[in-house]
């Protein structure tokens, strides 16, 4: 380790947790509290970090305030699913007239319905059917594709996230459904290629991020896309693209925009609205599995698969919040804003990179933006720290791991104030790394 990162660990890291906490009084007995109820005081493992997370009690369009009456601009977006920002009004108003006339019916209603058609429309798939998260999503459509083909492994990537229980980070993760995994490397087609000949004949699918999202915000090249669909499906087995964090980019997700057609695609975040959400959708052929006029339909149960805050939410995200025109130019605007990142970052000789596509990006305390896993993880931990306390002290509000992902609601004012407190971070951090 050289000097400049001992002195970031040994002194800098330390003393800015300290200032966070003396900053957050109330966020800091909040959690101590809920530590008495709740296992390490949350009940969603990414939003901890050192000492204590911050406790929220307001939000409005792309402003948080915490439990202390500190202002933040929201350039987080919960992880992708606060797309629309806080409070839509179009969202809150259709739910809450909806639910007047009906809530938990136990049965079938028109809601769902319409965003099927809508969401079939939009995205060119055949068939839809909806869950509670992009969790549930990923493995129905796992299962979906074993039961078509009648094999058993699964390939994912390293640095994949695919759900609570289908995590890649550092390998397949202890919580993890038992199926049989294969890891391969992320933008590695020959690597991938090696190992789709190698298990083809008990290979039911691969499941890819066409961008890892909390692997780092890391494209998937065009080329290795499509090679690894050619592969798969040489093989006998079903390409599936997790499009829960990446739908949102142009007019019909991620994948599309690089010229490859998923057999399935799984969605979630963002179009349940604020409200959970899940998808999963396709080809007739494998979708018409759950069929139930099917003498052997395959059987998907969830008793608020079909909620109709959900539903009605996901009508005002797809029909009139976020619709093609919308979506290409908001990717556009991501496009934009993270050069002005880049920019920036290059006015500095800190070796900090930024990677992603469209409105999702990710902060790297590394001189590249990475192209895998393996190289993101290969960054300075102090500055990484450093640049995210930073971040929050100034009253930006972003992932601990660098990740940001831009609103509707977020206005150009908001995005300048994002960039002059990056620039003025990297100006204290570059002083402080001098001899």
């Amino acid at each position: 380790m050289d000097s400049r990162r001992d002195r970031h660990e040994n002194v800098s890291v330390e003393r800015a947790l300290r200032d966070y906490a003396d900053r957050n009084p109330e966020s800091r007995r909040r959690h101590l509290a809920a530590r008495r109820v709740l296992p390490g005081g949350h009940t969603r493992t990414v939003l901890h970090h050192r000492p204590f997370p911050l406790t929220f009690v307001a939000a409005h369009g792309a402003t948080l305030v915490d439990a202390d009456g500190h202002e933040y601009v929201d350039v987080l977006g919960d992880y992708t699913a606060g797309l629309l920002g806080h409070g839509d009004g179009r969202v809150l108003a259709a739910v809450h007239e909806a639910m007047s006339t009906l809530s938990s019916v136990g049965g079938v209603h028109p809601h769902e319905v319409v965003l099927a058609e809508l969401m079939c429309a939009r995205f060119e798939i055949e068939r839809v059917r909806f869950t509670n998260s992009g969790t549930e999503a990923n493995l129905m459509a796992i299962a979906t594709a074993q039961r078509a083909t009648g094999r058993r492994t699964v390939l994912v990537f390293d640095g994949g996230y695919h759900g609570g229980v289908l995590s890649f980070a550092a390998g397949p993760s202890p919580s993890n459904v038992p199926h049989h995994f294969v890891v391969a490397p992320y933008n590695d087609l020959a690597a991938t290629r090696a190992s789709i000949a190698e298990h083809g004949d008990d290979l039911a699918c691969v499941v890819v991020e066409p961008m890892l999202g909390s692997g780092g915000c890391i494209p998937a090249t065009a080329e290795f896309l499509r090679g690894v669909f050619e592969s798969t499906r040489k093989a006998g087995a079903v390409c599936i693209a997790d499009e829960v964090m990446t739908s949102r980019h142009g007019r019909r997700g991620l994948a599309d925009l690089l010229g490859v057609r998923p057999d399935l695609t799984t969605y979630g975040k963002y179009l349940g609205g604020g409200f959970s959400f899940g998808a999963f959708g396709g080809s007739a052929d494998l979708m018409d599995q759950f069929d139930t006029a099917r003498p052997s339909y395959l059987g998907h149960a969830g008793t608020f698969n079909n909620n109709v805050a959900t539903m009605v939410a996901g009508q005002v995200v797809l029909g009139e919040a976020f619709t093609a025109g919308v979506a290409e130019a908001h990717t556009a605007r991501g496009e934009e804003f993270r050069a002005d990142v880049a920019a920036v970052l290059a006015r500095h000789e800190l070796p900090v990179s930024v990677s992603g596509l469209g409105s999702m990006m990710s902060l790297h305390a590394r001189a590249t933006a990475p192209v895998s896993a393996a190289e993101a993880a290969q960054r300075d931990p102090a500055l990484q720290e450093l640049m995210f306390l930073g971040l929050y002290e100034r009253g930006i509000y972003t992932a601990p791991r660098g990740m940001m992902n831009l609103s509707l609601a977020l206005t150009d004012d908001h995005l300048a104030l994002s960039l002059d407190a990056l620039d003025a971070i990297l100006t204290d951090l570059s002083a402080v790394s001098r001899p």
